[in-house]
């Protein structure tokens, strides 16, 4: 059985990772989504096992200890983590696997998978990340300042990745097609169906 693509989807905050991961899966493809671990606290409505599994740094470093993450980084103090019981199995099932993670989880993907696709969210402009920081109405300006200047260090890793997509204000759908034919071309390359010639002669 063809075995399924790592699929990472990184951005600063305030590009729309978590909108364009919802509508893709939404359109009930080919896709599981990853939930992470986390040890921060719920944000909002986020519900624990739906948005991300909140759990203890206690419980976060044991997990480590174990092996039992994919990738896992630590961001502004907090614990971020890809369990592997959330892609492995699905991996070798065919099916597709989504992460939202930083650059640092995504630069742990790319030496674990060489076939792992990189994609970077992005708004139109540095301009545009900041008023939409701002509009949320959420954050100290400490807080929007630290998220600016991290954008700019996660911005050094451009090039590391395999595509980038700007995600425009009332253009969602549009940005979430993209990511859908980025998903077509990676099915029909030919590094990622090695057994098709054999396939052909033997139906």
């Amino acid at each position: 059985m063809k075995k399924g693509t790592v699929f990472v989807l990184s951005g600063p905050a305030g590009s729309g990772k978590s909108t364009v991961r919802e509508r893709l899966m939404q359109k009930g493809l080919n896709f599981h989504y990853s939930i992470s671990d986390t040890t921060r606290k719920p944000r909002g409505a986020e519900q624990n096992g739906v948005d991300y599994r909140f759990i203890t740094k206690d419980e976060f470093e044991e997990g480590i200890a174990r092996g039992d993450y994919y990738e896992y980084a630590q961001y502004t103090g907090e614990y971020y983590g890809t369990p592997v019981s959330q892609l492995i199995p699905y991996i070798e099932r065919g099916v597709n696997v989504i992460l939202e993670i930083d650059v640092a989880g995504a630069m742990q993907v790319r030496k674990r998978d060489k076939n792992a696709v990189l994609v970077m969210l992005l708004p139109p402009s540095y301009a545009v990340l900041e008023q939409r920081l701002r509009d949320r109405g959420t954050e100290s300006e400490e807080k929007i300042l630290k998220r600016l200047t991290r954008a700019r260090d996660e911005l050094e890793y451009f090039d590391k990745y395999d595509y980038f997509l700007q995600n425009d204000d009332g253009k969602i759908d549009e940005c979430v097609r993209q990511l859908e034919i980025i998903a077509e071309v990676e099915a029909n390359k030919t590094k990622n169906n090695p057994d098709f010639p054999n396939e052909f002669f033997n139906k």
